[in-house]
């Protein structure tokens, strides 16, 4: 099976079935060692006194760490599934962009732990965190 790519019919289907899509998550680099993802900070991701949302960041964090997760699986017979993440918040953030880079700290054949770091516009980091996933035998349709 071939490594599939930002462009692959599939992740971006998969993409736009859940929350990553709804938040305005965007994907602009996806490879077996690194996944990078956008989010605006706007009405969709902040909480009510306007801050960026710590379950925004979470959802982001995970996003790009399911992912990368994925592509060091036989996505055939296997899938990744999340069973921690911690997120530190770190900075405030009101309005702009925030981009997470994840970058794995384990590939084992039943555990990943993915690092993830969501920063600013200008680097500054907003988040530190860190998901495990459980990499388990696919479910048939």
């Amino acid at each position: 099976m071939p490594t599939p790519t930002i462009d692959s019919p599939d992740v971006r289907e998969h993409l736009k079935k859940g929350m990553a899509d709804k938040i305005g998550i965007e994907i602009t680099l996806l490879t077996a060692d690194k996944v990078v993802a956008t989010m605006p900070v706007d009405d969709r991701t902040r909480q009510p006194f306007g801050l960026l949302h710590g379950g925004a960041s979470a959802a982001l964090a995970e996003t790009v760490a399911s992912l990368g997760a994925f592509l060091n699986i036989d996505s055939d017979s296997q899938a990744a599934v999340g069973v921690e993440l911690n997120a530190n918040h770190l900075r405030a953030k009101t309005d702009g962009i925030v981009t997470a880079t994840a970058t794995p700290l384990h590939r084992g054949r039943t555990i990943q732990v993915w690092d993830i770091r969501i920063e600013d516009e200008e680097n500054r980091l907003v988040c530190a965190s860190r998901c495990t996933l459980a990499i388990i035998a696919a479910r048939r349709k």
